[in-house]
């Protein structure tokens, strides 16, 4: 009886991660718009709006040290505030990449008073190139330097449908 059940329960650990990989989700319309990106740091949330009207909400990864507003280059850190998209990388060595408008005036007089760096080159980006493999499994841990990951599929389509000037909006 109880290797039946050691049994069963070993397919199901088996099984989870298979289920998890290649279960559908939601993807964008082609030709949708999106005009405010707002990001929940501690739900590890990225939500795409259109109007006011939630499109889609991404699960992210983000940098090693997650909690509290970035304060200099190097803290493995996530902005928070106000920001925009300042710019679109199609040859990122991320797939490709949404550049956010880290750092601020506001970012970089802090970082001076304490005689540090502010870093810069805050990014929503895919997977690793080579890498996409992984897929949804990076959402597991936090490996970015600071920026906000998702998949290479979801990042082909924030990057057809965000234009640069879109408010991104990050919290704690």
């Amino acid at each position: 009886m109880v290797r039946k059940w050691l049994f069963r329960l070993s397919i199901g650990f088996l099984l989870f991660p298979v289920v998890y990989y290649f279960y559908p989700e939601f993807k964008l319309p082609l030709g949708v718009k999106i005009d405010r990106l707002v990001v929940f740091k501690s739900e590890r949330k990225l939500i795409a709006y259109f109007k006011g009207k939630e499109l889609k909400t991404y699960v992210i990864s983000l940098g090693g040290d997650p909690k509290g507003h970035k304060q200099f280059e190097g803290d493995n850190r996530t902005p928070e505030g106000n920001y925009f998209i300042n710019t679109k990388n199609p040859n990122s060595g991320y797939h490709k990449n949404l550049g956010v408008s880290y750092p601020n005036e506001n970012d970089r007089a802090r970082s001076q008073k304490i005689g540090k760096s502010p870093g810069g080159e805050i990014k929503i980006h895919g997977l690793k190139n080579g890498m996409s493999y992984i897929g949804k499994f990076h959402r597991w841990f936090d490996w970015t330097k600071g920026c906000m990951a998702v998949t290479s599929n979801e990042v082909d389509e924030l990057y057809e449908a965000v234009a640069i000037g879109t408010p991104i909006e990050i919290n704690p």
